[in-house]
């Protein structure tokens, strides 16, 4: 039996196929997005059916066994009563709704937010979006019908089902981690009075079928038979299941955005709003730190000094270890920064002698830094657990040499690639296997990885106290 897995990312859709029994990888398909354009970033949600069903026609397989949808977090897709969008939906990058999250904060105070939702808002939440929707677009707010997730937007156009997992939907702003259960009433207060219970979606437990794939999807997927269709989860949950990320843990991720989250088996409320208490898509929870500025940093300065990516993974590498006292506060794009919208890059402890090797390490140090606050602000959730390095960043020469560095500690660099899409198929085979996700890690033997290790003569503190005064 095999089983297809679904990453719906910002950028494109990737799917993996693989062997319910082992998780031999079989075949995998992409197939990208519309680009977008923050601060106001939107995409169609039918863009995503179309991507999705590209991307299986790549894969040139007909039959499946069962399937499941991980998607990127929190936008917002909002449904007329026939279950056509009525607008495109605003995704996680999209930061118009600042504002209105300013305000939500303002009016509960964050230990309550904190408290309520396991988090405290920014503009990246579905909350924030739908209190925009309401202020900005009335006419299109009194037609909502349903409100969704983009998971829960292609599971609806696979299942017929309007339904979401605990992962995802503790990233809305209106769900309770700790009472696992929706907040209507914080809707009303916050967005506008309505029968909300009728408009969210039902949640399902992480072993939950939403049902069986229609007819009509499976002929437009190319598929055949009987095919299963799992609850779906967020991105970030779907990843922590394809890395075989256990309690005491830590994923730090680098994309163009980067994450650092752990495993927890209690609910998180940080009233700094620094770690977001989201909930996992095994029944546990997810806190996470995310901090947006990465790979997008290395890049910029790669088109600055005129090289390639591998290029200046090189020239930091040549440099040594506190790049000659040059630090990068990466802050580059604080208009795409839901909590720091006015927010700026800075380059400091410049020299006429300083090099462009120097230059090319300062700027890999300095997002590693970035990542190295969140896990501070996790630190109270891990315990002596491994280190797991993944995302397109991952792959750097530099960037690995950096981060084991800079912790003090071995890193592990997961196998695979598209770890997401590893997870939802973790989450097709529980379906098929009736048992826990846990289960399908350990049996398909998910987890293992190349290890790097330390430098020992790196002065890590040196080079963060000095990175931590030009964040102050």
């Amino acid at each position: 039996m095999l089983v297809l897995g679904v990453d719906s990312s910002t950028q494109a859709t990737k799917v993996e196929v693989r062997d319910a029994d082992d998780g031999r990888l079989i075949a995998t398909g992409r197939s990208p997005h519309p680009p977008t354009n923050p601060p106001r970033s939107e995409q169609d949600p039918n863009a995503w059916w179309s991507a999705l069903v590209d991307a299986v026609a790549h894969t040139g397989v007909h039959e499946i066994a069962a399937m499941a949808v991980a998607g990127q977090q929190h936008g917002m897709v909002v449904l007329d009563d026939q279950g056509i969008p009525l607008r495109p939906a605003k995704l996680w990058n999209d930061t118009e709704s600042a504002p209105e999250a300013a305000a939500m904060v303002e009016q509960l105070g964050a230990e309550w937010w904190a408290t309520s939702t396991g988090s405290v808002p920014v503009a990246s939440f579905t909350i924030t979006k739908l209190a925009w929707l309401a202020r900005h677009e009335p006419t299109i707010f009194e037609r909502v019908a349903r409100v969704l997730l983009p998971h829960d937007y292609l599971t609806y156009r696979l299942t017929g089902r309007l339904v979401t997992d605990r992962g995802d939907a503790s990233g809305t702003g209106y769900w309770s981690p700790a009472g696992e259960k929706w907040l209507p009433e914080l809707l009303d207060r916050m967005v506008a009075p309505a029968d909300w219970f009728e408009r969210l979606p039902t949640v399902l437990g992480p072993c939950t079928a939403a049902g069986e794939l229609t007819s009509g999807a499976r002929d437009e997927l190319g598929l055949r038979g009987r095919v299963l269709c799992g609850p779906g989860t967020g991105d970030n949950m779907a990843a922590a299941l394809g890395m075989g990320l256990q309690p005491n843990d830590v994923a730090l991720s680098l994309g163009t955005s980067g994450t650092v989250y752990t495993v927890s088996d209690r609910p998180t409320a940080d009233a700094t709003g620094a770690v977001a208490g989201f909930a996992d898509a095994t029944g546990r929870f997810l806190p996470l730190v995310c901090t947006l500025n990465a790979t997008q940093v290395t890049d910029a300065f790669a088109h600055w000094l005129g090289v390639d990516t591998d290029a200046l993974s090189k020239l930091a590498l040549e440099a040594a270890p506190g790049a000659g006292g040059v630090v990068v506060l990466p802050y580059f794009d604080g208009e795409r920064t839901p909590n720091r919208p006015d927010a700026t890059g800075t380059v400091a402890g410049l020299r006429t002698d300083t090099s462009r090797e120097q230059l090319a390490r300062a700027a890999f140090e300095g997002v590693v830094c970035g990542l190295l606050d969140g896990l501070d602000a996790l630190a109270v959730q891990r315990g002596s657990g491994r280190v797991l390095l993944v995302g397109g960043g991952a792959r750097s020469p530099a960037y690995q040499r950096v981060v084991a560095d800079l912790t003090g500690t071995e890193i592990v660099l997961p196998d695979g690639d598209e770890h997401v899409a590893t997870g939802a198929c973790v989450q097709a085979a529980t379906l098929l296997h009736g048992t826990a996700p846990e289960d399908v890690i350990r049996h398909w033997g998910i987890g293992t990885g190349r290890t790097i290790f330390p430098n020992p003569d790196v002065d890590a503190a040196g080079v963060r106290s000095r990175y931590a005064r030009v964040r102050q």
